[in-house]
C-alpha cells in the first residue's frame, strides 16, 4: 500500500468511493430517506459534489490510499490559518479494503501534513449511525467534544 497526494486524475474514483462508502452513514442520504430525492437528484448527487468543494478548497492535502493498482481510499483535509484548526470532512477506504490498515495510514498521513502546516487542533465529524467513525476516531486520538442535531423541513411555495 501507498499513500500519496491527490492528482486531478484521481476526482471521479474518489466520487465513485465516497456514493459506496458514505451509503448508510450520510445525512444527505437520511434527508434523501425521509423526504424522497430532491429536484430529481439522489442523495449520492449530493454527497459526491463534496470531493469537488474539498478539491477547490485543498487539493494539496487530499491524500489518496493505493493498493496495488487500485485506489482503496482518501482522505481530504481544510485548513483555516487564522484559527488553526483544521478540518477533515471526508475520509473513505472501500468496504473490500478495509481492516488493512489503510485508514489508520491515511489519518497519520493526514495529521502529519496538519502539523507541517502549522495547525494546532484536527477536527472531525461523523452521524451517530456511523459505528465505524465512532470507534475508529477515538482509536486515533480524536476526542469527543459535542454532539449536533440535524434538523430539516419542507419549504411550502410562498
Amino acid at each position: 500500500m501507498t499513500i500519496r497526494v491527490y492528482r486531478e486524475a484521481d476526482r471521479q474514483t474518489l466520487k465513485e468511493i465516497t456514493a459506496v462508502y458514505f451509503d448508510g452513514v450520510c445525512i444527505d442520504q437520511n434527508i434523501e430517506n425521509r423526504f424522497g430525492p430532491i429536484d430529481g437528484k439522489n442523495w449520492q448527487w449530493r454527497k459526491v459534489r463534496h470531493i469537488d468543494a474539498d478539491v477547490a478548497a485543498n487539493a494539496s492535502g487530499i491524500f489518496v490510499a493505493e493498493f496495488g493498482e487500485c485506489v482503496a481510499g482518501y482522505i481530504t483535509t481544510r485548513i483555516d490559518r487564522e484559527s488553526r484548526i483544521d478540518a477533515i470532512p471526508n475520509i473513505a477506504v472501500l468496504p473490500e479494503f478495509q481492516g488493512k490498515g489503510i485508514g489508520k495510514a491515511l489519518m497519520r498521513r493526514a495529521l502529519d501534513y496538519l502539523r507541517e502546516q502549522g495547525m494546532v487542533l484536527a477536527k472531525i465529524e461523523t452521524l451517530d449511525q456511523n459505528q465505524i467513525g465512532s470507534t475508529f476516531y477515538p482509536q486515533t486520538g480524536f476526542c469527543e467534544v459535542a454532539r449536533q442535531i440535524h434538523y430539516i423541513m419542507p419549504l411550502e411555495p410562498g
